[in-house]
């Protein structure tokens, strides 16, 4: 890698206020605001909208698709054997 054209690569909170959950990890993403971590040294904070902690896929509160149902509404409305025209 030449040096300094990369971005610092350094640890940095993540923070999902919506279920108040953050995490630490390491990334090039940049913050004027900090918090100071479990460790007791202050690290960047980033706010995002939705982690895997809010989103319904990853804590299952997903809605599933009532696709055969679907299926039987559009045979009822238009018809499953009509003759095409």
């Amino acid at each position: 890698m030449k040096p300094g054209i990369h971005p610092e690569y350094r640890p940095v909170v993540f923070r999902d206020r919506a279920a108040d959950y953050a995490f630490l990890t390491r990334s090039t993403a940049t913050s004027d605001k900090t918090v100071e971590w479990e460790d007791g040294n202050t690290y960047p904070v980033i706010d995002v909208e939705i982690s895997s902690a809010s989103h319904p896929f990853y804590t299952g509160t997903q809605r599933v698709l009532d696709t055969a149902g679907r299926v039987e509404r559009f045979e009822r409305r238009y018809g499953r054997g009509r003759s095409e025209r």
